[in-house]
């Protein structure tokens, strides 16, 4: 691929070549995130790796290596990391190949897929000690509901909210945050779902993008996998793996006693604070970093948003709050963004 245009490729084909001396065959993109980190599969020999391009005046590659570390001593297949250049923002990591979730997933697979993710999850929660991680707390929690009010609703969509609009947003992210600050605290990895987790022929599956865990509820990383802002599955099979999840979470002692209707609870509840926090995202990546992709995942979000406050009454005016709301404006950003 072309060097000239891009310091940064000049410099990782550097690296690789003459500092690693490793005989480079091809070295292409392998994908990007919703930050300023990319990644590049690097051909050598027969064989391949994965490097991050973490441009250190935005990214920190450190993070990355603890929690790494963290995950392969818990049993957890995160990537083997095979060089390192912090100051420059360079990993050389092992390559799980192409086959993400995402794209694996169907009715037949998600059984199996899914199984093998909450096995791979437990291990995390039981595993991975919450010393020294960030705490998942009242202020970070509002912060990230308010990305849904000041992101999507006061920028993408720009409808002035009103007093008691704004009242009654700050009275569900009260609730929101009493449920989540009442669960029981984990290792939170806080992006596993279908594009961070690639399915291995062995010890399925491999983890990705894991540096911003924090100390934090025990549903949030099953609300990540299972209502999932990428892929949807039918209420009833979720409920299936959710009650699966909290029989094994209750056997390793992790739920704190809490019967299936309390998770349950806790789990819909975080689904919202979740949900709120990612559609914020997806309006904030087109907006201020030029990422329009992501509005095609907000109809999807906004759905479960819906319809899990629809089923809880003490939601119904922030039910019906969304229900009044008028979403054109949506639908044509989506529009253009095709």
């Amino acid at each position: 691929m072309p060097f000239s245009s891009d310091p940064r490729l000049q410099l990782i084909n550097q690296w690789l070549t003459a500092e690693l001396r490793l005989p480079l065959v091809d070295l292409k993109p392998a994908s990007s995130d919703a930050s300023f980190r990319r990644y590049f599969r690097a051909t050598v020999g027969e064989g391949s790796y994965i490097v991050m391009d973490a441009p250190p005046q935005h990214e920190d590659v450190r993070p990355f290596i603890r929690i790494a570390n963290l995950l392969r001593d818990a049993g957890i297949q995160a990537p083997q990391i095979h060089a390192l250049d912090v100051e420059r923002g360079l990993l050389l990591l092992c390559d799980f190949g192409n086959r993400s979730y995402l794209a694996e997933l169907d009715d037949t697979s998600a059984d199996r897929l899914y199984g093998d993710a909450t096995a791979s999850l437990l291990r995390l929660q039981r595993g991975v000690a919450t010393d020294g991680l960030p705490p998942y707390d009242d202020t970070l929690l509002r912060n990230e509901m308010n990305l849904f009010r000041d992101w999507f609703l006061g920028r993408l969509l720009s409808p002035a909210l009103n007093p008691a609009e704004l009242t009654l947003l700050e009275q569900a992210w009260d609730r929101l945050a009493a449920s989540a600050l009442e669960q029981p605290r984990v290792c939170v990895h806080r992006d596993y779902h279908s594009r961070n987790l690639m399915v291995t022929e062995r010890d399925n599956p491999g983890v990705l993008d894991f540096q911003d865990a924090v100390a934090g509820p025990l549903s949030y990383d099953l609300v990540s996998l299972l209502k999932d802002c990428y892929i949807a599955w039918p209420y009833p099979r979720i409920d299936a793996w959710v009650a699966d999840y909290h029989r094994q979470a209750g056997e390793l002692g992790l739920t704190g006693g809490a019967g299936l209707d309390q998770f349950r609870r806790w789990f819909d509840l975080m689904g919202m604070q979740r949900h709120l926090k990612a559609i914020g995202i997806f309006a904030r990546l087109k907006l201020r970093d030029g990422k329009s992709g992501y509005l095609r995942d907000i109809p999807r979000t906004l759905g479960y948003l819906r319809d899990t406050a629809g089923r809880y009454p003490e939601f119904t005016e922030f039910c019906r709050f969304l229900d009044d709301r008028d979403w054109s404006g949506l639908h044509h950003a989506i529009g253009q963004a095709a």
